[in-house]
């Protein structure tokens, strides 16, 4: 792997679900869409990525952040620059 650039980390005693996490997300990319269907160019599969991806950050409901979907919680995320100084709440 280090020719493509990645560096190796060990998996920490107890959280192997970092791997489960990343096998679900490839599983899913591969039973609803490289699965079903043929990419004739790489531009074409491109953009089914490109699509999926919207709909699945748009559609999927995450428990964990009150069944919001990722583009719900970024929404809510708000940077800090764009809140006004009437927005936070400071100590007296």
């Amino acid at each position: 792997i280090t020719f493509l650039g990645i560096t190796s980390s060990p998996a920490f005693v107890r959280q192997p679900e970092g791997n489960g996490v990343a096998e679900r997300a490839i599983r899913t990319l591969k039973e609803q869409l490289l699965g079903v269907r043929h990419f004739a160019t790489i531009e074409e599969l491109r953009l089914a990525l490109a699509a999926f991806a919207a709909r699945h950050n748009a559609s999927w409901l995450r428990a964990r952040h009150g069944y919001k979907s990722p583009d719900q919680i970024r929404f809510d995320q708000k940077p800090l620059a764009s809140r006004t100084l009437m927005d936070l709440k400071l100590a007296a």
